[in-house]
């Protein structure tokens, strides 16, 4: 194996500090530079101006969300209305056919129990007739 050059303790130390330095410098000069800083504020300036884009964008959104919601329960509202008048004419016409229904089973009722009545009352003057007629004996 191979050593360095440096073999003793105090020059291995002076030569990793001197890298630190040397590469500590370099990000100082980095960080110093201007155009750098340039670079971060027209970055960041960007960065707000899409964030403004996004924003507006969703404003957009929320106000034609909003505006479909109101023309949907605007719709809603009205076919509401249309089938609540729709059952209340279903209703009214069922009303209606259960009162003809009803005048008709009743009037078809009377007309049996006239009948009814009328074969009653034959069949009681038929009796009536066959008694008087026993009674006179011819």
């Amino acid at each position: 194996m191979s050593r360095f050059r440096d073999t003793e303790l105090q020059d291995r130390q002076g030569n990793a500090a001197a890298a630190k330095k040397a590469l500590l410098e370099k990000f100082r000069t980095a960080v110093a530079d201007p155009a750098l800083e340039e670079r971060r504020a027209a970055m960041e300036t960007e960065r707000l101006a899409r964030k403004a884009e996004r924003d507006a964008a969703r404003a957009k959104r929320e106000a034609e969300a909003a505006e479909k919601a109101a023309r949907d329960a605007e719709i809603a509202a009205k076919l509401k209305k249309e089938a609540d008048e729709a059952a209340a004419k279903a209703a009214a016409e069922k009303a209606e056919r259960d009162a003809i229904e009803a005048a008709a089973a009743a009037e078809a009722e009377a007309a049996l129990k006239a009948e009814q009545k009328a074969a009653r009352d034959a069949r009681y003057a038929a009796r009536k007739a066959a008694k008087k007629e026993r009674r006179r004996g011819y």
